[in-house]
């Protein structure tokens, strides 16, 4: 009687084991289905009306929502359910958005795109509900190569590269090339990766080699990630491509005066020194300063020079920005290399918005044009060999 009992319960376990394994398979195939049926933005959108549109200045969130036919309280609800997901004030003018109806007037769904890569789901029927979605985003490897003929925004264009890079490339070279004295004939070879997104760019993710060119001069700039949060790109000699100083006070623009001891006045018209360079740039352009450094000064300057910041970077050197709209630091202050210490404006004398722009060396005008800054710390020795294999294999791609 035990033998058969014992065998009964085997049987028992063994039937009672193949449901659960029959049970696990029947749920893995509903998941399949339920994964294959779900839609990106977590609704069926080929099932409703939609409308389209886009935020308009001075539109907050719950006007624009009962604008699109949600009531007032269920709006107050909506705000509630946004709690961490989506921050409701703050909503950018010009961002798209898009309307689902399930017929001519119950609003079911509202798309808003963050960016370009996230949108916000609000879900306006039954259960109120938010979330988000990230599109995907594919990183492309691309090389262009640049010959300088008219201007660099017009010669990336005209080499089929995105007019994003610029502003990759200006961070790279930001203390060894001089972009307001591009030439004729400069040009630059590089390999970068970039974001692609439903098809169309959505911003250069890395630079990971590069050379600019100048007559028999070759600078190239190779990335290489120590990992200990420092610098990243590096020459061939594993020198840093950061120095103490920046080439230029601000984002890449043009120069409309250099340095000269005798210059024709634009506004007086006598002929006197210009201990400075002129950047033309729209106003409200930021200004950075070049280098580690302190606030001498923040106020409005003598002779015309409307309202200047001046910054002591160490006991050799010291800078002054001119003639700018507004300031962003204040006398005494710490600022470090990069940071914004004003904006572009036409105060003083003045023609037009621009940033005059000035460097003393132990207490005399030199030409800020020629300012020679040492590197910061090179690559560590052990790395070199890895640096050097890494700009020989990019080397061979041109």
């Amino acid at each position: 009687m035990r033998k058969y009992l014992n065998i009964l319960i085997c049987a028992m376990v063994v039937l009672s084991c193949g449901q659960r394994r029959a049970a696990r398979e029947v749920t893995s195939a509903e998941e399949v289905v339920k994964k294959d049926t779900v839609y990106p933005l977590g609704f069926c959108t080929d099932s409703f009306r939609v409308v389209t549109g886009s935020i308009k200045p001075g539109d907050n969130f719950i006007g624009w929502v009962t604008g699109l036919g949600l009531s007032a309280d269920k709006a107050h609800s909506l705000t509630a359910a946004c709690d961490t997901v989506f921050n409701v004030r703050k909503l950018r003018a010009g961002n798209p958005w898009k309307a689902y109806y399930a017929d001519s007037t119950a609003l079911s769904y509202i798309v808003y795109d963050n960016s370009r890569t996230l949108q916000t789901i609000f879900q306006c029927r039954d259960s109120l509900a938010v979330w988000r979605y990230q599109k995907e985003v594919e990183a492309i490897e691309k090389k262009a190569d640049i010959t300088i003929t008219s201007s660099l925004w017009n010669d990336m264009v005209a080499a089929g590269a995105s007019p994003e890079l610029i502003s990759a490339l200006s961070d790279v070279y930001a203390w060894t090339v001089d972009f307001f004295g591009l030439q004729k004939e400069d040009r630059f070879r590089l390999i970068y990766t970039e974001n692609i997104c439903e098809g169309e760019s959505v911003g250069i993710d890395r630079i990971s080699y590069a050379e600019f060119l100048r007559d028999s001069t070759c600078l190239p700039a190779i990335y290489y990630d120590q990992g200990d949060g420092g610098n990243t790109y590096w020459n061939e000699k594993g020198e840093s491509m950061r120095k103490q100083f920046l080439k230029a006070p601000l984002k890449f623009t043009r120069i409309s005066s250099g340095y000269s001891m005798h210059r024709l006045h634009p506004v007086h018209g006598t002929v006197r020194a210009h201990t400075g360079v002129d950047y033309a740039a729209p106003t409200g352009t930021p200004v950075m300063s070049i280098g580690d450094g302190t606030v001498l000064s923040a106020g409005w300057g003598k002779g015309g020079a409307g309202n200047m910041v001046k910054i002591r970077h160490n006991s050799v050197y010291t800078t002054a920005y001119l003639h700018l709209s507004r300031f962003a630091v204040k006398p005494g202050q710490r600022v470090s290399q990069g940071q914004v210490i004003g904006y572009v404006g036409m105060t003083g004398t003045a023609t037009g918005p621009h940033l005059d722009f000035r460097v003393w060396k132990n207490g005399s005008p030199v030409n800020p044009l020629k300012l020679e800054s040492p590197p910061a710390e090179p690559i560590r020795p052990e790395n070199l060999p890895a640096l050097d294999s890494i700009r020989v294999a990019y080397k061979k791609l041109f």
